[in-house]
């Protein structure tokens, strides 16, 4: 496919501009000793969204202001939500053994929290709606389906590299930096209560009947 180089280059940008995954990797990198786990877990959001946009999915939820609006409320809730827990509880490099009982100390929690933050993501769903299809062609040797998942596991690579470096670079760098750890934990919780908020603030400007 002649646009996967191309598509590479902008993925990689995309990925590389700070947002909730960004703020969960660093969170799930102060707090434990292994960020495959939370990063497993956005990735399969990817995957998880590639699937809907090959299948067609994406356009009719796109088409539909009530899905799209019930989708972004559910991502916004669960954004401000867990910025909010991240807040009341920040990460420390010390509480490495376990979840400091906040219920998130299981390899399953943890991976369950980022395919919430990736798979519930409406602005990922209509990115890769808008972006994948544009790097396919109707008229190549295969189908046009399998083009959108060889795009989307290429931006789920991007992501799989960005990601761990963030939460492991966190861990390396501020581990020795209680103090700071814990700003920068609660930073990543504001970040994440923000990012959910503009969601739902654009979705309900956005609304049918919304005030101009």
């Amino acid at each position: 496919m002649a646009g996967i180089g191309a598509f590479w280059s902008v993925s990689f940008l995309l990925v590389l501009v700070p947002g909730a995954d960004w703020a969960y990797a660093i969170t799930a990198g102060l707090r434990h000793r292994s960020v495959l786990p939370a990063v497993g877990g956005m990735l399969s959001g990817y995957v998880l969204l590639t699937a809907v946009v090959a299948a067609g999915l994406a356009t009719a939820v796109a088409g539909s202001p009530t899905v799209l609006t019930v989708l972004t409320g559910a991502g916004a809730a669960y954004l401000i939500w867990l910025g909010a827990t991240t807040l009341a509880r920040p990460a420390a490099p010390r509480a490495e053994a376990g979840g400091a009982g906040d219920g998130s100390g299981s390899w399953v929690g943890r991976a369950v929290r980022g395919l919430g933050i990736s798979g519930l993501n409406p602005k990922a769903l209509l990115l890769f709606l808008a972006l994948l299809p544009q790097f396919a062609a109707r008229d190549a040797d295969w189908p046009f389906a399998a083009q959108i998942v060889a795009l989307g596991l290429v931006h789920t690579a991007n992501c799989a590299v960005v990601y761990t470096g963030v939460g492991t670079t966190a861990r390396r760098i501020l581990g020795a930096r209680p103090a700071v750890a814990t700003a920068v934990s609660r930073v990543s919780g504001a970040a994440m209560i923000l990012v959910g908020a503009l969601l739902l603030m654009e979705r309900l400007v956005q609304a049918p009947g919304a005030c101009p």
